[in-house]
């Protein structure tokens, strides 16, 4: 058998079509010959990496040993400098010492002087101490009168029902100075028989507005006198304690539906005490803001009172409003009487020129009748004839056609 016919057989079947050993040898000759270029292509590229990998380690060679150059030649020229600076430092420190020891001897020279006018001026200002002095003793004198004064005011406040009156007046005083009178009531007695210490009155027939001026300064200043935290914080209850009854006291007696608001001010005679409540007692607060019940400050009531005086003003010109809308819709009433009799007037004047239209249509119409009754010729003939007697009837027609037509 030979090649060719080994070639042409047979070697299995893919579907319908015979696959020839011949066939399967070029497929593997070719897959060969494939493979060994790609393999010839791998190593060429391995080779071309390489050569490029050499090639940058020379560079990265190159590279260091340039540095490493730059590194010895800047080290140099670092000792060069520092040789340079060792000198420059050495005639400078010279320089400094001479500098030094000539200060020395111009500030020896210029202490003594300045010692012996300081000398001088001790001794002025000590008379000038001894006369300020006779001045501060004037001032001791008037300072003991203070702190009498003082004394005086701290056995006011020492007192419950002074105390309480000093608090009222202030809270008066605000209110006198920031609303008109009839705007507020001291002491008005409530529909329950209680008697708080100011209602103001609001704008609009609104409920009334309850302010009161108690406060319990006596466990306030307790706390403040105390030396200990077991102290302190025992008067500290108390004090809470003692707001909580004035607290629950005003919204039980002060606080009435339809006849005060629902909100009542329980004013704090001073700005530190209103501070320190709500720095240390922010309970106190709370509670109060539950029962309806604004702690106020003089500040803050003086702000509240400024802002019930804007609302009453507001009020007033309200009022001032409605008289202003009556009297201008009178006025707009007036005016529209006014119009109507301009346009009666405008219709008489309209109906007069028209009557002197057509009265003017009607002389003008009599007077070109009247030209042409003038432009007209009589003849005086004899009628015996009868053709005389014709012409003069035709002609009478004529002169009633032309009047008939000049009527029309």
């Amino acid at each position: 058998m030979e090649i060719t016919d080994i070639f042409e057989q047979t070697a299995f079947m893919i579907g319908n079509m015979p696959v020839a050993y011949g066939l399967i040898a070029v497929t593997a000759t070719c897959l060969l010959a494939v493979l060994m270029l790609f393999l010839i292509f791998a190593i060429r590229q391995a080779s071309k990496i390489r050569q490029g990998e050499t090639e940058a380690s020379r560079l990265r060679a190159e590279e260091a040993e340039a540095r490493v150059a730059d590194i010895l030649k800047s080290q140099a020229e670092m000792q060069g400098r520092l040789s340079t600076i060792a000198e420059v430092f050495g005639s400078r420190q010279s320089e400094l010492n001479e500098s030094i020891n000539a200060r020395l001897e111009s500030m020896t020279s210029r202490i003594g002087a300045s010692m012996s006018e300081q000398q001088k001026s001790t001794h002025e200002n000590l008379s000038k101490l001894q006369e300020r002095l006779a001045v501060i003793d004037k001032a001791q004198d008037n300072i003991s009168q203070l702190a009498g004064n003082v004394v005086e005011l701290q056995s006011i406040l020492s007192n419950k029902q002074t105390r309480g009156a000093f608090g009222q007046s202030r809270m008066e005083t605000i209110i006198a100075d920031g609303l008109p009178l009839g705007a507020y009531e001291f002491q008005a007695t409530l529909s329950n028989g209680n008697r708080p210490d100011c209602t103001v009155r609001m704008p609009n027939d609104a409920p009334d507005l309850v302010i009161d001026a108690k406060f319990p300064l006596e466990s306030w200043n307790a706390i403040r006198n105390a030396e200990d935290s077991a102290t302190i914080d025992h008067h500290s209850r108390q004090f809470r304690n003692a707001m909580d009854v004035h607290i629950k006291a005003i919204s039980s007696k002060y606080l009435i539906a339809g006849e005060t608001q629902d909100t009542a001010f329980l004013f704090v005679p001073s700005e530190s005490i209103f501070a320190d409540i709500h720095e240390h007692h922010e309970a106190i607060v709370q509670k109060a803001h539950k029962a309806r019940i604004v702690i106020v400050s003089p500040s803050l009531l003086m702000l509240s009172i400024q802002v019930i005086q804007a609302l009453l003003k507001d009020a007033r010109m309200r009022e001032q409003a409605h008289l202003i809308q009556t009297e201008v819709m009178r006025l707009m009433e007036d005016l529209g009487r006014l119009d109507d009799r301009v346009r009666k007037l405008q219709t008489h004047f309209g109906q007069a020129n028209k009557d002197i239209d057509d009265i003017l249509v009607s002389t003008g119409k009599l007077t070109k009748r009247g030209q042409r009754i003038e432009g007209l010729e009589f003849k005086s003939a004899s009628l015996d004839d009868k053709s005389d007697e014709k012409s003069a009837q035709s002609k009478t027609g004529q002169l009633r056609l032309r009047v008939i037509e000049g009527d029309d």
